[in-house]
C-alpha cells in the first residue's frame, strides 16, 4: 500500500510561468517523441515481486504481463494463457500459453518462466500466499504447458493469478525469476506491450518506455487490464515534477499530455483550460480512505472504545476540508468493499452513521480514562487533513489526542511498532479494497501486520470466502464479514472518492481505469 502524495495548496497566480522541463517536446515534434505523461511519484523500485507501491504496479502494468488479468466489470479474463482445464475435483489446473509471447530480449516466454515466477511472486503476496497454502505441486509439462496440483480444493485459483493489486503476479524470465526479491531485480525484462529504455533513464527527470513491436495482443477489445493491449504510440516518457502545481501548470501549458492525479485547488482553473480534459470515474476505480487503528496499543485494545470512533468519523466533513468537489465524491459509504461496488454491504451501517452526541455518550459508558492518543499524520497530504478533522470530532466527543506530525517513510517505520501509536490516515485505489482477500484491514486480521487486530471469526469467513464456488455466497460471506467488522473496528473508512487524471485533447482513447494505461491510446 501506498499513500498517493497529493498536498493542498493556494491556486497559482495567472501570470506564473512554467519552469523548463528538461526534454519537453514541442507540439510540432510531437507525432515523433514520445507522449509525455505525468504520474502520481516516480518510479524508483522496477522490481513488480518487491513492493505494493502502485507506482511500481503501474510501470509493471505496462513493461510485464500476467496469467489472467481482470476486465472492467470485475471479472478474470485470461491473458498470456491460452487455454486451462481443471479436475472435476478441483484439484489439478491444467494451463497452456498463447503461441507466439516474448521477452523483451527476444527469448520465447516458456511455462518454466512461468512456474518460477510464480515462485518468486506467491510467498510475497497475501493472496499468493493463501493459493500456496493450497498447493502440493506446481511444474512445467512441456514449453508451453504447466501444471498446479493442490492438496485441498481452492476456487479463487484464477482470481489469484488474476488479481488488479500490488504485488501484480507477473511473469518474468527464468533467470531473473531465480533472484530472490531481497535483492531485487536489475533489469526490468517483461512481456508487455511497453518496453523500458534503460539508456534513457534518468532518475529523477525522465524515464522512457517504448512500443514492444513484438508484443503479441490478444484478439479480443482491451477491456481494463484483460483483452488485447494494442499499442499505438511510439513512446511515453514518465515526467518527474518537483510538485503537482509544477506538473498541473505543464499540462494546461501543453507541454505535458497526461497527468495522473490533478490538486484539488486547481481544479477550477483546469477546467476552464483551453485543450484539457478531466476524468474522473467511479465504483471500484475510487480510492477509500482510513483511519487504521493500532489494536496492540491501550486503550485501542478495547472494542468498545474503537467503536466510538465510527461515530467521530464525518465522512462528508473530511472530504469536504480535503477540497473534494460533489462530483468526485460517493456520499457517506459505510461498505468496507466500496460503494457502487461487487460486494457493496450496508450491514452494521447503523453502528458506524457520524453522531457526535451519540459519541460523547458511547465514550462515557467505556473504561477510557483519558489516555493520550498517539495519531500519526503525514506533512501536507490530504491523510493529514482528514486526521485533523477527526481528531478535531475525538476531542470533542472526550478523548485526549495529540497529531504527531512526520514524513510518509517516517510513518511506515513507526507504524511497524506495536507501541507507540494509536491511529494513522491512510488511502488507497478501491481495487485494492473492493474484497474481503485484498482489502488490508480484512484480510490481515491475526497477522502480523501493522495494527495487529484479529477476528477468530473474520478470520473463518475468510476460509469460507476463499472456498465459495459462486458470486453469491461470497457476496453472502462478504455481507457477514462486513457486519463482524463494524463491531470489530479494524480501521474507520473517512471517505470514497475519485482524484481526476488530466488530459491533452490532442491525446485520445485513453482507457478509462483506475490506473494510468497507455495502451489503447492515440494522437
Amino acid at each position: 500500500m501506498q499513500e498517493h502524495p497529493i498536498t493542498r495548496r493556494a491556486a497559482l497566480g495567472a501570470g506564473l510561468t512554467l519552469p523548463f522541463i528538461p526534454g519537453a517536446i514541442p507540439a510540432a515534434r510531437a507525432q515523433a517523441a514520445p507522449v509525455n505523461v505525468v504520474l502520481e511519484s516516480e518510479v524508483v523500485i522496477l522490481d513488480p515481486h518487491a513492493t505494493t507501491a502502485a507506482i511500481t504496479r503501474t510501470f509493471a502494468t505496462h513493461v510485464f504481463d500476467t496469467l489472467f488479468s481482470m476486465d472492467g466489470q470485475g471479472m478474470i479474463r485470461p491473458q498470456m494463457v491460452e487455454s486451462w482445464e481443471r479436475s472435476a475435483d478441483g484439484l489439478t489446473w491444467e494451463f497452456r500459453l498463447r503461441p507466439g509471447l516474448r521477452w523483451h530480449d527476444g527469448g520465447t516466454v516458456t511455462a518454466q518462466d512461468c512456474v518460477a515466477s510464480l515462485e518468486r511472486w506467491a510467498p510475497r503476496d497475501s493472496l499468493g500466499r493463501m493459493l500456496w497454502a493450497a498447493k502440493a505441486t506446481l511444474a512445467a509439462t512441456d514449453a508451453r504447458s504447466f501444471r498446479l496440483v493442490l492438496s485441498r480444493p481452492f476456487p479463487m485459483v484464477l482470481d489469484v493469478l488474476g488479481k488488479p493489486n500490488a504485488p501484480l503476479p507477473v511473469m518474468l524470465p527464468e533467470r531473473l525469476a531465480r533472484v530472490p526479491v531481497e535483492q531485487r531485480i536489475r533489469e526490468p525484462i517483461g512481456s508487455g506491450p511497453f518496453r523500458f529504455r534503460p539508456g534513457e533513464w534518468r532518475p529523477g527527470d525522465v524515464m522512457v518506455l517504448e512500443r514492444f513491436e513484438g508484443y503479441l495482443p490478444r484478439e479480443e477489445p482491451a477491456d481494463f487490464l484483460a483483452g488485447g493491449k494494442r499499442v499505438h504510440l511510439p513512446a511515453i516518457a514518465l515526467r518527474v515534477m518537483p510538485d503537482q502545481a509544477t506538473g498541473a501548470t505543464a499540462l494546461m501549458a501543453g507541454e505535458v499530455d497526461y497527468m495522473q492525479y490533478l490538486p484539488f485547488d486547481l481544479l477550477p482553473r483546469l477546467e476552464k483550460a483551453r485543450g484539457v480534459r478531466l476524468v474522473g470515474l467511479g465504483g471500484i476505480h475510487m480510492f477509500q480512505g482510513n483511519f487504521r487503528i493500532n489494536h496492540a496499543a491501550a486503550p485501542m485494545d478495547d472494542p468498545a472504545i474503537r467503536r466510538v470512533l465510527w461515530r467521530c468519523a464525518d465522512q462528508a466533513a473530511i472530504l469536504t476540508a480535503i477540497g473534494v468537489p460533489e462530483r468526485y465524491r460517493a456520499p457517506a459509504c459505510p461498505a468496507f468493499f466500496l460503494c457502487d461496488a461487487p460486494l457493496e454491504s450496508r450491514a452494521g451501517a447503523a453502528e458506524m452513521a457520524f453522531d457526535p452526541a451519540e459519541a460523547k455518550r458511547m465514550l462515557a459508558a467505556t473504561q477510557y480514562r483519558g489516555e493520550k492518543l498517539a495519531f500519526m499524520t503525514t506533512a501536507g497530504g490530504i491523510s493529514q487533513t482528514a486526521a485533523q478533522v477527526m481528531i478535531q470530532a475525538m476531542q470533542q466527543a472526550g478523548f485526549e489526542v495529540e497529531e504527531q506530525l512526520m514524513d510518509w517513510g517516517t510513518l511506515l517505520a513507526r507504524r511497524g511498532k506495536r507501541e507507540g501509536w494509536h491511529l494513522f490516515a491512510v488511502y488507497a485505489n478501491g481495487t485494492d479494497m473492493f474484497s474481503p482477500p485484498t482489502h488490508f484491514y480484512v484480510s490481515n486480521t491475526c497477522a502480523d501486520y501493522p495494527g495487529w487486530d484479529c477476528s477468530r471469526e473474520v478470520e473463518a469467513l475468510l476460509r469460507d470466502f476463499a472456498q465459495a464456488g459462486d458470486a453469491a455466497e461470497r457476496k453472502r460471506l462478504a455481507e457477514a464479514i462486513q457486519a463482524v467488522e463494524a463491531r470489530h473496528v479494524p480501521a474507520v473508512m473517512w471517505g470514497q472518492f475519485t482524484i481526476p487524471a488530466g488530459i491533452r485533447d490532442r491525446l485520445k482513447e485513453v482507457p478509462r481505469a483506475a490506473y494510468p494505461m497507455f495502451w489503447e491510446a492515440r494522437l
